[in-house]
């Protein structure tokens, strides 16, 4: 019942200032969706929820460490986006994640009939095979229940980087991160503008 939202979220996209300045300039041009058999939250458009440093991080950590040729970033820049998460498929609700660890029976039970080998997640969380193909097991059967694309969009929290200080239950990186399936879900884009210092921040 609570599954659709249709309230407005920003979400920051780190990439390379050339991507950036396309889509800005365009608004033929959209982000390409990731489909790398890690993506923490499935496959499609990647970004972090209200949180254009964490992007910009990203974007930087990427140039001085590149894995592969598609991802390449010579100027780090960070694309904003205006986005309505529709039919949203959210690992901070409860019963999204009974549903995931149905999906994960379903999946190991097909894996095991098919004498296939079981990804691992690896790098303590940080690249997730597993997650990913479970996702993709769960929205692939929403699917063929419904007959349609019916999840827009992804949502979940990750716990990332070192304790803030002894004993902390924050990490250095924490953040929730969308992963958009649906292109339609984008309202707008735009370059995220810098405060005003004379007046105070809103």
């Amino acid at each position: 019942m609570y599954q659709r939202r249709n309230e407005l979220v920003f979400g920051f996209h780190g990439c390379d200032k050339e991507v950036c300045d396309k889509i800005i300039q365009s608004n033929q041009v959209q982000l390409r969706p990731s489909v790398n058999e890690y993506d923490w939250l499935g496959h499609g458009m990647y970004f972090w929820e209200y949180n254009e440093q964490r992007a910009l991080e990203w974007a930087r950590n990427a140039k001085a460490h590149p894995n592969n040729k598609e991802q390449k970033i010579h100027e780090p820049a960070v694309l904003g986006a205006v986005i309505c998460l529709g039919e949203c498929l959210d690992f901070l609700e409860s019963s999204n994640l009974m549903l995931l660890k149905t999906a994960h029976a379903i999946f190991m039970e097909n894996a095991s009939k098919q004498n296939l080998p079981i990804p691992e997640n690896k790098c303590n969380g940080l690249v997730r095979y597993l997650d990913c193909a479970v996702i993709e097991t769960l929205i692939k059967l929403k699917e063929e229940q419904t007959k349609k694309h019916y999840y827009d969009s992804v949502r979940g929290v990750f716990f990332e980087g070192d304790s803030l200080y002894p004993t902390a239950g924050f990490r250095e990186k924490n953040h929730i991160q969308i992963c958009i399936r649906n292109p339609n879900c984008i309202k707008a884009y735009f370059l995220p503008r810098i405060d005003v210092d004379s007046y105070p921040p809103v």
